[in-house]
């Protein structure tokens, strides 16, 4: 379904029902890469995942985006919902968007698990992202498929996964340039570091071993800094550790929520 949140059309999907779990997805895919994890709490919980500003069925103004925006973004889906508080589960993008939501309303953030995620990144990083915008904005999504595809799976599930793989880069090639580029210019900023001691609720942290792009030690970091956040490396996984490693990342998880 779709939703006016924000001042835009927000997709989402609820299943199942007890304590809402609210889950946001990477740069340059949609809700569905969560679909092992809806499988795996929807008989316990409301599992509330929704495609971000510029993804997927949501709507894709022109950007930049901040992470203001798409913080309200979650907010005002949540309140449209009737929904005062959730636990929020964010990978990626997703979890930055979860640190700035557990920040900006700590009320409505019950529990708080980030995966493949950074609080901050290098000044080089940064202009990265902004090049990323530019040239997707110039030439649209295709080249980046192939070496984002890289970076999020390991070679082992690149060769025992084809499938799976060729269905996230449908993904990728499906994201609207605006959307990306104004994602890319939000992440270009990101720096949550000296505020995360502020972050009180319960938090979990999840990395995959191999992850090159976002390493492990960035998601250390932000457990070490967020008080009592716990820290888990999940082998065999890179950056779409909830996909590559589903079983794991869901035993984590529902640990943690339940």
């Amino acid at each position: 379904m779709r939703i006016r949140a924000n001042g835009i059309d927000v997709r989402c999907e609820v299943s199942g029902s007890g304590p809402c779990v609210m889950f946001a997805h990477s740069l340059g895919s949609d809700l569905s890469i969560w679909d092992e994890q809806v499988s795996a709490l929807a008989g316990s919980h409301t599992v509330l995942r929704y495609d971000l500003r510029g993804h997927g069925g949501t709507d894709a103004p022109d950007g930049p985006y901040d992470f203001g925006m798409l913080t309200a973004d979650a907010l005002g889906l949540l309140d449209m919902l009737g929904i005062e508080r959730a636990s929020f589960v964010g990978i990626s993008l997703g979890g930055m968007i979860g640190q700035h939501l557990a920040l900006a309303a700590p009320g409505r953030i019950e529990r708080l698990a980030l995966a493949s995620t950074a609080s901050r990144y290098p000044q080089a990083a940064g202009a990265l992202f902004q090049e990323r915008a530019e040239s997707v904005l110039a030439h649209g999504l295709e080249p980046l498929v192939a070496p984002t595809l890289e970076r999020w799976f390991t070679p082992s599930f690149h060769a025992a996964h084809p499938e799976t793989v060729a269905r996230i880069g449908g993904l990728i090639r499906a994201t609207k340039p605006a959307g990306y580029a104004g994602c890319c210019l939000a992440i270009r900023g990101m720096n949550t570091k000296a505020r995360l001691p502020e972050i009180r609720c319960p938090t979990l942290v999840i990395a995959g071993r191999e992850d090159a792009g976002t390493p492990s030690i960035m998601g250390e970091e932000i457990a070490r800094t967020i008080p009592g956040a716990r820290f888990e490396r999940i082998d065999g996984a890179a950056h779409l550790c909830n996909i590559e490693q589903a079983a794991a990342f869901n035993r984590l998880l529902v640990g943690f929520l339940e």
